[in-house]
């Protein structure tokens, strides 16, 4: 794990208001199970989704952005109740740069998560970015986080924690939810 690539660390974390992972690699283990007929399965973490349904609760936006244009990650993105989903992504950039427009929210309060070298442009461009602990090199050396976790295990939780932590929210859900 490593911080303060970015400075004002602690600050920047305070600030944000929507958190964007990308999928495979980061949401998911980067495997991808095919058939003949396809693709069939990606393997996502329960743990990760719990990270997310605890920015939901601290009122923190999420949003999913992917170069694939998978059936599977819109079903994931349901289910985890990820209202800003863009997938088939082939300019993660610009992709951003809507999102956030569109969602009236600075750069500099966003939040990025990815692993491979098409997350670095939106890496670099928001307020406070990380990476899985398994990342490609290029993306460790950018990221203002790394995780202790690899991607699909654990990785986006760990880096929702440390948001929510900077914020002063609880890590623990109410008895309902």
């Amino acid at each position: 794990m490593m911080n303060g690539l970015q400075p004002n660390w602690a600050e920047r974390l305070k600030n944000i208001k929507l958190f964007v992972m990308d999928v495979d690699g980061t949401l998911t283990d980067a495997g991808m199970y095919y058939t003949a007929e396809g693709e069939v399965m990606k393997r996502f973490s329960t743990r990760d989704g719990m990270g997310i349904t605890l920015l939901h609760r601290a009122g923190i936006k999420t949003a999913i952005l992917t170069t694939e244009n998978s059936p599977i990650v819109l079903a994931r993105a349901k289910k985890l109740h990820i209202t800003n989903v863009i997938i088939g992504s082939r300019n993660k950039k610009a992709s951003i740069a809507e999102l956030t427009e569109h969602l009236g929210i600075s750069l500099q309060e966003t939040a990025y998560i990815g692993d491979d070298i098409n997350d670095a442009n939106p890496m670099q461009m928001c307020g406070v970015s990380a990476c899985p602990a398994d990342a490609v090199e290029t993306i460790r050396s950018i990221a203002g986080y790394i995780c202790s976790a690899r991607g699909g295990y654990g990785a986006v939780r760990e880096f929702a924690e440390e948001v929510l932590t900077a914020q002063g929210q609880p890590i623990v859900l109410p008895e309902s939810f």
